[in-house]
């Protein structure tokens, strides 16, 4: 059995941790195992599965990304075992391949989820993101990118990148979509006269969820029939909820935190909001275009995301609210495509997780297959 170490900063339930969760269930168990490093002492969303499923979870609590490194190279030389390392940090994944590669890993996989780091503009920044991005070209053994826009923003010039989908379980969220579609009206008694708007991210900055509060400000002002829920946690929670009530929201407006129950929610939804200030390629737009839920989402979001499955809209942010309140409306009632050619599209794409499964087991047993497979 291979055993896999993947760096994150917490398994919350997020973007790139959803997706890795995804892969983890559906692996060969038998052949391929998931451990993970991450660096809090908090516990995490996916904590309790992941020990179910048999993995482990190493926690290194340091005060900075350098000691985290040597920290994570005491570790690794002290864990003999592990012969991959997988990590999912974005620019900090210099740190971790480098202290791999002086504790002698062999496997050391560098994977990008985003398009663009926090912070930009000042001096040091661009230092940062030069320095991490030749370590990582010159630590990282393999190269991960869940799409051309984030491969091309952590390797820019690199030739040898392994595009691999946020994907998911095409087929499961398909029968959600069809058999949870009044799960707003059982758990939250919200009828089919609003129109039910959902945006799911972690609660950070670059998710712009002020920007939907103000726009659900706009649509109470307005007249609009709709009931908005906002899906996700983070630092920005509090700050989120004095908006809410600030802004008479809170029959309109439902802060719900951390959610095991998503694909549902979405399934009962009419529309999905993401007026993000960048994303890579995110997986709750995989999920949603297999549900069947169409999304209203920011031009600043990578193009990849849109499966011409006519589900997906692109609007500025620098658009009037009334236009991101009637597009929401428009797109609520548009036809979707059938199931079955919706699941065709996602699996001929790249975007079905049994299929993506087989092929990083293959990549994990057999690493000098690297350059030689593609999602199946």
């Amino acid at each position: 059995m291979k055993k896999v170490l993947h760096v994150v900063s917490k398994m919350d339930r997020a973007g790139a941790e959803s997706m890795i969760m995804n892969l983890y269930r559906a692996v060969n168990k038998s052949a391929v195992q998931f451990d993970f490093i991450v660096f809090t002492k908090e516990a995490g969303g996916f904590d309790s599965e992941i020990v179910s499923l048999g993995g482990r979870l190493h926690r290194i609590i340091a005060p900075n990304p350098i000691k985290r490194m040597f920290a994570l190279k005491e570790f690794l030389l002290a864990h003999p075992e592990y012969k991959i390392l997988h990590c999912h940090m974005l620019l900090s994944n210099a740190f971790h391949v480098l202290a791999a590669k002086w504790a002698n890993v062999p496997v050391r996989i560098s994977h990008s989820h985003s398009t663009q780091n926090k912070s930009k503009g000042k001096i040091i920044d661009f230092l940062y993101q030069t320095f991490s991005r030749i370590v990582i070209r010159n630590a990282s053994t393999h190269f991960i990118g869940c799409g051309k826009a984030a491969a091309n923003f952590l390797f820019p010039g690199q030739q040898n990148v392994f595009m691999l989908p946020n994907s998911v379980d095409t087929g499961l969220m398909a029968n959600i979509g069809n058999t949870k579609n009044e799960y707003w009206f059982n758990e939250f008694n919200i009828g089919r006269q609003f129109l039910k708007i959902i945006q799911v991210g972690r609660l950070e900055p670059v998710k712009n969820f002020s920007f939907s509060i103000q726009l659900a400000k706009y649509m109470k002002e307005q007249g609009f029939s709709f009931r908005m829920m906002l899906v996700g946690q983070g630092k920005l929670f509090d700050n989120l909820a004095q908006e809410i009530e600030s802004f008479g929201l809170k029959e309109y407006v439902y802060l719900l935190g951390s959610r095991d129950d998503v694909p549902y929610l979405m399934a009962g939804a009419d529309v999905m909001l993401m007026p993000s200030l960048h994303e890579g390629f995110p997986v709750v737009l995989v999920e949603s275009q297999a549900v069947g839920l169409p999304a209203l989402i920011a031009s600043t979001i990578s193009k990849e995301v849109d499966l011409k499955m006519g589900m997906i809209q692109f609007l500025g942010l620098d658009e009037e609210l009334s236009k991101w309140a009637e597009s929401l409306r428009e797109l609520s009632v548009v036809k979707i495509m059938s199931d079955s050619n919706r699941l065709k599209v996602l699996k001929d794409k790249g975007f079905d997780i049994l299929s993506n499964a087989k092929t990083m087991t293959s990549l994990y047993e057999h690493p000098e297959l690297y350059g030689k497979l593609s999602p199946q």
